[in-house]
């Protein structure tokens, strides 16, 4: 236990002072802010920083630190190092930037932050990859929490109408459309705060249910090794499994929904560094729960292997109840239905913004959001009622948002890196997790079974894809340091 406790120290320690170090390199000062000079009243509108911070912790949260941590255990605690590490100076770096630079650009969606530092071209590539990937997430938010609904009301001896998966998900894509349509504050300002303290209550009853119920959470030092059941390489394929909790792409999209409804721009530390360091605590407590319940087999994570094979909910479910009793089942009913399906509107709102600034249409009208909503709802809608009736996988969704996920979180990253160049300040803090992540991102699509990894030959090829994903992370480090010198 002495590692998850330094863990956690780091965490909370980075966020007080490299935090801080993030935060006078960017140097927020007293501008009016987007929130104060345009706002709409359906977008840009100024809410206190409490409700800012609950708000950004669930739309970057949702279940993306619980799934990914308790998926990235099955590594053993060697992932308590990816996501201590990779919260402090990758992710939590990721989401400031993303927040405060749209900030700093009148509230634009991610795409037309990236454009303006890193040219048109990609600009145009970001708006289709960040709406692609933002309908991607929105359904597989969708989906998940309308199956679950189902199993636990079937338990239950519900059947009927309300048992059915499909009757489910078009409850929830109705929400969806409502949620994306009316002001932030209407729904999202007023019920996401309380779902972010549940989050947080599952996450505090999960760690505490731990040593009360007798559980020992493994050491790092003295299981510093691949404990996959699968032998699944740890590099890359646990740094793209834990994406939430440790660096996400997806909160580049979330962080301009927030920049919209900021007082000051000293909010930002707390709002988007502080919320980022918050989700990596919460992960870090599910990865150690992962690490300590389930019995290993010669070395090897085989009782969480076994079962993740129910699903991820199940899982879940399973932590909650065995550390937390009754009141476990409560926070997991509400963490894994209700936390989902909050990322999941938020995820169609971003994606109605983001097809906002690409084709300049104000959303202070009534009738430029109906022309924007309905398309999006209803690719989600194809999507989500394809794989209940068969014809599309969700599994095969969820991996391809994987690696356009952390792949999103690398472009972010130069673009962050790179506006430090411009203003002639210590671009070191965003060329480094950059080049890291687009290491990581290139290996995975090398060898990954949804990737390259189509290819029998590719497919898990360690002696190809690592020496290609170096050369990949050196190329594009080269590219910036070339800019460098140019500014220089």
């Amino acid at each position: 236990m002495i590692s998850f406790i330094v863990c956690l120290a780091i965490i909370i320690c980075g966020y007080l002072t490299y935090g801080k170090v993030v935060d006078n390199t960017f140097a927020p000062d007293d501008r009016e802010t987007p929130a104060v000079a345009i706002n709409d009243g359906v977008d840009f509108v100024v809410l206190p920083q409490w409700k800012l911070f609950l708000i950004q912790l669930l739309n970057i949260a949702g279940l993306g630190p619980i799934f990914g941590a308790m998926q990235g255990a099955q590594w053993g605690p060697i992932v308590f190092l990816w996501i201590t590490f990779g919260t402090v100076f990758a992710g939590s770096v990721h989401d400031y930037f993303a927040g405060m630079l749209s900030e700093r650009n009148n509230g634009a969606s991610i795409s037309e932050v990236t454009g303006i530092y890193l040219g048109s071209t990609m600009k145009t590539i970001m708006r289709v990859f960040s709406v692609i990937l933002l309908i991607m997430v929105g359904t597989v938010f969708a989906v998940g929490p309308a199956g679950l609904l189902v199993k636990l009301l079937t338990e239950k001896g519900v059947s009927g109408a309300f048992a059915s998966t499909t009757v489910w998900l078009a409850i929830i894509l109705i929400y969806y459309f409502i949620a994306t349509f009316i002001s932030i504050d209407a729904i999202i300002g007023k019920i996401y705060p309380l779902f972010g303290f549940c989050l947080i209550a599952m996450a505090v009853g999960v760690a505490f249910g731990l040593p009360l119920n007798g559980y020992q959470i493994p050491e790092i030092f003295s299981n510093f090794r691949n404990m996959h059941a699968a032998g699944t390489p740890i590099w890359s394929f646990m740094f793209i499994t834990v994406a939430c909790g440790a660096i996400s792409g997806f909160h580049a999209t979330q962080s301009p929904l927030m920049a919209r409804c900021m007082k000051s721009e000293r909010q930002g530390r707390f709002v988007f560094y502080g919320a980022m360091c918050a989700e990596g605590c919460i992960a870090l407590v599910w990865a150690a729960a992962g690490c300590a319940i389930y019995e290993k087999t010669g070395g090897l994570s085989t009782g969480l292997a076994e079962i993740l094979k129910g699903g991820q909910s199940v899982a879940i479910y399973d932590v909650c109840v065995k550390t937390m009793g009754s009141v476990g089942v409560i926070l997991a009913m509400l963490g894994v239905i209700a936390c989902p399906i909050t990322s999941g509107d938020t995820a169609f709102r971003s994606a109605r913004l983001t097809l906002a600034d690409w084709l300049k249409l104000d959303q202070e009208s009534f009738s430029n959001r109906l022309k924007l909503c309905i398309p999006v709802l209803g690719v989600g809608a194809f999507l989500g009622f394809g794989n209940t009736l068969g014809f599309l996988s969700y599994q095969v969704i969820w991996r391809y948002f994987s690696w356009s996920n952390q792949t999103l979180a690398m472009i972010v990253l130069w673009a962050g890196a790179m506006y430090l160049l411009q203003e002639k300040k210590n671009y070191w803090i965003g060329a480094v997790p950059a080049t890291f992540m687009s290491a990581v991102s290139c290996t995975y699509f090398m060898m990954a079974p949804e990737c390259l990894g189509l290819i029998g030959f590719f497919k898990n090829n360690t002696m190809v894809a690592y020496p290609v994903g170096l050369i990949f992370a050196a190329f594009c480090f080269f590219l910036f340091r070339k800019a460098a010198k140019k500014y220089e």
